[in-house]
């Protein structure tokens, strides 16, 4: 089946897309291909088919996990090749880590700067 539509990209609402931009920046070592004040995307390359774009939201609030009652709405999976350095380096970035890891061999559940859920994957 066909669609009607390329997928282009996410975008992550939070309260500040520079800082955020910079953090998922280092993550994946994208640069940013794209700023203005309100929007920053950062991808392969500024002709890459595909971003992730971090927009303001002044009145954004972050999802809490686990928490049946609050959705996480979505996350993000970024493949590693160590768990451990991975973690400790998206620490020093600014993430967190949930206190829950139910599978911290294989994945773990942070939180970046602005409170969405991410998961770090072991590469196979």
């Amino acid at each position: 089946m066909r669609g009607i539509a390329e997928l282009s990209g996410i975008t992550l609402e939070c309260r500040d897309p520079e800082a955020l931009a910079e953090f998922y920046s280092r993550l994946t070592g994208w640069p940013v291909v794209f700023s203005a004040p309100e929007y920053v995307a950062i991808g392969e390359s500024r002709t890459a088919s595909w971003n992730l774009a971090f927009q303001r939201s002044p009145g954004y609030q972050p999802p809490t996990w686990p928490d049946p009652a609050s959705s996480m709405q979505f996350h993000l999976h970024l493949r590693v090749s160590d768990l451990d350095a991975a973690q400790s380096e998206a620490v020093r970035w600014g993430a967190t880590v949930f206190d829950e890891q139910p599978n911290p061999t294989g994945f773990r559940v942070l939180a970046d700067p602005a409170g969405h859920p991410f998961c770090l994957v072991a590469s196979r």
